[in-house]
């Protein structure tokens, strides 16, 4: 996701507060600077990375604080969470969120995004047919890239499908 402007990493701050006052919990230092942290990721962060990363900056976080914040993030419609295969769940800022899809390498384990109009209208047609109000979807497609760079790439795979 594309960094946001200050009025718009304002207006994530301010849906932050707002949500945790209606639920009567405190708003913390901690808290907001998990929040800003995942804001400042480009990408998919998974809990543990993103605790690593504070410490990186000199923030005494604890990762029960990083979990938490997460899952109040996730409550709130501000992140989004992903289960790629069986690696660790990773967390990417869904404000001003473009519904996509994730392309992931079976070797490198690079997450690419791509969007495709097609598969909107796709949905679009299943809900009507089936008279269903869908909310939000996830297209996961896994695979092996063929990046010259692609870290753990084999030089030849059977022909079989993983």
């Amino acid at each position: 996701m594309a960094k946001l402007s200050q009025i718009q990493h304002e207006e994530v701050r301010d849906h932050f507060r707002s949500f945790l006052k209606q639920r009567g919990l405190r708003e913390t230092r901690e808290r907001l600077t998990v929040l800003d942290a995942i804001y400042e990721v480009t990408g998919h962060i998974d809990a543990d990375a993103l605790h690593l990363r504070l410490q990186q900056q000199e923030h005494s976080i604890s990762r029960a604080t990083v979990y938490n914040t997460l899952s109040l993030l996730l409550e709130c419609d501000l992140v989004v969470r992903h289960q790629f295969g069986n690696s660790q769940a990773k967390y990417e800022s869904s404000y001003l969120f473009r519904q996509h899809d994730h392309l992931i390498c079976l070797d490198c384990q690079e997450i690419m995004e791509f969007c495709d109009p097609r598969i909107q209208n796709i949905q679009e047609m299943v809900a009507d047919v089936y008279a269903f109000e869908i909310k939000r979807h996830a297209l996961n497609l896994y695979g092996h890239c063929q990046r010259p760079d692609c870290a753990n790439r084999r030089t030849s795979r059977p022909d079989t499908a993983t």
